[in-house]
């Protein structure tokens, strides 16, 4: 861990990243490539000097509330939290200062800040965001290391459809050879059925790899899968969207469950959702 200085936390576009680098070791992030210029080994984390009060004098600035959003680039719940609860800081300032918030996690941690994600979506508007891959326990374990189990994170989902908060699935990535199966998929959909979530997010059903991410993606195959890397080689060559044999009919069995179960699943349609702020009198209703 290391700290940097940093002018402003949020985006133009009202992102929020506290830390820069990530420990849960999923084998396939996208953020660990080269495209992002970081000067720092990745598990080396970077902590953003006065984050919170860097966001509360910029939140302060802003002439009417806004979504704010976390964890496209780095898990707000990685295990240093725990120590800095520096996620936990700023969300409590982003309730304070009447925003709404979405945020996404693989990580059941997100569960300690319960009580200030329902104290936002009492006023405004809080979505909660969870990463599923997999079905499978074990293979959750090697693909995603250092992250809550598959089962701890769909329990967290029906913690929030309880207390009334709306979750978002983010189906991805399913990698081709590995996950890409019809039981694995329509176990994951099971589960959001039962989570009741609002929508289910999926770029098609593959992974993208680049420079820097493939190279470790790769060598994770040679570790755990071994064969594995030259059947990619060989299916992809060099691509940056590596699409599973089985899309279509993936796609065809997760359209037809969305729809039966009244699950939104139009992308557009899910982050006009996320990024539109409503007071709580303002918002769209939501089955429970």
């Amino acid at each position: 861990m290391h700290y940097a200085a940093y002018k402003t936390i949020l985006s133009p576009k009202n992102g929020m990243n506290l830390y820069r680098g990530c420990t849960h070791g999923c084998i396939y992030c996208d953020a660990r490539s080269a495209c992002y210029q970081m000067n720092h080994d990745f598990e080396d984390i970077e902590v953003k000097t006065d984050a919170a009060a860097i966001l509360e004098t910029q939140l302060r600035k802003k002439r009417r509330p806004c979504m704010i959003a976390t964890g496209a680039m780095c898990d707000p719940y990685i295990p240093l939290e725990d120590k800095l609860c520096l996620t936990r800081q700023c969300i409590a300032i982003i309730e304070r200062y009447g925003f709404g918030l979405t945020i996404l996690t693989k990580s059941a941690r997100i569960l300690r800040d319960l009580d200030l994600l329902t104290a936002i979506h009492k006023k405004a508007k809080c979505v909660v965001q969870m990463t599923l891959t997999t079905g499978d326990e074990a293979l959750c374990r090697v693909i995603e290391p250092r992250v809550s189990v598959t089962a701890e994170r769909v329990r967290a989902l029906e913690v929030f459809r309880l207390e009334g908060i709306p979750s978002v699935v983010w189906l991805c990535p399913i990698l081709p050879f590995i996950n890409d199966t019809e039981e694995n998929l329509r176990a994951i959909l099971d589960d959001c059925v039962r989570a009741n979530v609002l929508g289910i997010i999926t770029f098609g059903f593959g992974v993208t790899l680049r420079d820097g991410d493939r190279e470790y993606f790769y060598a994770k195959l040679d570790e755990h899968f071994p064969g594995m890397k030259q059947r990619y080689i060989r299916a992809f060559g060099d691509a940056y969207i590596c699409e599973s044999p089985n899309s279509a009919r993936l796609h065809q069995i997760f359209s037809e469950t969305c729809r039966k179960h009244g699950i939104l699943y139009n992308t557009d349609e899910i982050f006009a959702y996320m990024h539109t702020f409503a007071h709580k009198q303002e918002q769209l209703s939501w089955n429970i």
